[in-house]
């Protein structure tokens, strides 16, 4: 079957970055599903990990945490999904990405794919859902019912995959007012359009941008974005007893105990740790999953594609790493067929 992968980790701008390769698919077991990959999105998690380092890779590489297909073939204690059905899905990153035309993925973290969008549009949606969702919900306590309606939410890096759907289930959901950074006319157009009620510029400094606001703090704050050069404020924008949760690991520790004060408390965001971990809630991804596709086939929900690139292959797949690692992206860029 064909794939994208590497053996080696390379800037993007070497021939060898990624390669179009071929490889025999495996036969599922277990709970796993065969999937017929027809749509793959892409996200910083790709280009972090092809670029992982100087050490030589030891074998074949294939990255993709983003997939919509239809299933091939069941592993022989599969419950939730059977030959012929249409699913999205992120996958584990303890297995090989979904680059290719046929992919093993555990059935407990895959959704039914929403049927008003199309293979494309729905592949831009599983890791980022997975992530705001779990953040919103798991991490910081938001409820889905509306409980916390009128409370605030400030969304750094809010144009980008997760928090383009991190505004629209904290203000579809969550019924929470919503502030989100954006830097530039486009962006700011496509956070207001999502549902944002203000917007703050992240290059800028945030505690005078948000007082003129007349939101000096706020009762959540989701960092989508490079946490170190914001942590400093947080603090100051946190309100007493607040949460905080960030998808970016710091590359040098920080001091938490600025946060002590306000008994404001920090959280970390991992959408793999369920799959990572075989933790006894993994399934808890299948059901977001399907309550998202519920919410995307409402029309609560919007897909949050930007870009189709075309076709799956090393050359677009290099295209699309190349804008993510410009650190400009609005929304999800997706591609689709092989």
């Amino acid at each position: 079957m064909k794939a994208v992968g590497f053996y080696k980790y390379l800037p993007i701008d070497d021939p060898e970055a990624l390669l179009d390769v071929e490889v025999e698919p495996s036969q599922p077991a277990g709970r796993d599903l065969l999937v017929e990959v027809r749509a793959i999105s892409v996200n910083p998690v790709d280009t972090k990990r092809r670029a992982a380092g100087p050490r030589p890779a030891t074998e074949l590489k294939i990255l993709g945490w983003d997939a919509a297909g239809v299933v091939a073939a069941s592993g022989p204690n599969t419950e939730l999904f059977r030959p012929g059905d249409k699913v999205y899905y992120a996958g584990s990153n303890q297995r090989p990405g979904a680059n290719s035309q046929l992919h093993l993925v555990d059935e407990r973290i895959v959704g039914s794919k929403p049927t008003n969008l199309s293979f494309a549009e729905a592949a831009a949606m599983p890791l980022t859902t997975i992530t705001a969702w779990e953040a919103l919900f798991d991490r910081m306590g938001v409820s889905k019912s509306g409980a916390d309606a009128g409370k605030s939410l400030l969304v750094v890096g809010g144009a980008g995959g997760v928090g383009s759907i991190a505004i629209q289930l904290a203000k579809k959901l969550g019924r929470l007012k919503v502030i989100a950074s954006a830097s530039r006319a486009d962006s700011i157009a496509w956070v207001k359009a999502l549902g944002a009620d203000a917007t703050v510029d992240h290059a800028r400094p945030l505690p005078e941008q948000m007082a003129a606001l007349g939101a000096p703090d706020v009762n959540f704050i989701f960092c989508c974005n490079n946490t170190e050069p914001v942590f400093s404020v947080l603090p100051r924008l946190i309100a007493p007893q607040g949460r905080i949760c960030s998808i970016v690991r710091m590359s040098k520790p920080v001091d938490l105990s600025l946060l002590q004060e306000k008994s404001a408390s920090f959280a970390w965001e991992g959408m793999f740790t369920r799959s990572t971990f075989q933790t006894p809630d993994m399934e808890a991804q299948h059901g977001l999953l399907e309550d998202a596709a519920g919410l995307l086939e409402s029309g609560v929900l919007v897909t949050t594609v930007r870009e189709n690139l075309g076709k799956i292959c090393a050359a677009h797949l290099k295209r699309a790493h190349q804008r993510i690692e410009q650190g400009h992206m609005v929304g999800k860029v997706v591609l689709e067929g092989f």
